[in-house]
């Protein structure tokens, strides 16, 4: 009787507890693995941080590329004889 009763007990658990926990330390490792890899996951939001970053800077340029052509426009069309 003593010997079935080390079997069900390791470390003064029963092994249906021990299952149980190893199942939700192995489920969450798997959130966690979502979390950190996933479609919503902490690399893709740094992924879209740069790529905002990179756009921010894009729209600097276009925008000093608009205000030179701009000025080259309006600098042309006065040259133009008036109708």
């Amino acid at each position: 009787m003593a010997n079935t009763q080390k079997v069900e007990t390791i470390a003064g658990l029963s092994l249906k507890a021990l299952l149980v926990t190893a199942i939700g330390i192995l489920l969450f490792g798997i959130y966690v693995g979502i979390l950190i890899y996933g479609e919503n996951s902490l690399t893709v939001l740094n992924h879209l941080k740069e790529k905002k970053q990179s756009l921010k800077q894009e729209e600097k340029a276009l925008k000093i590329e608009n205000q030179r052509l701009q000025k080259e426009y309006f600098e042309l069309k006065q040259l133009e004889p008036k109708e």
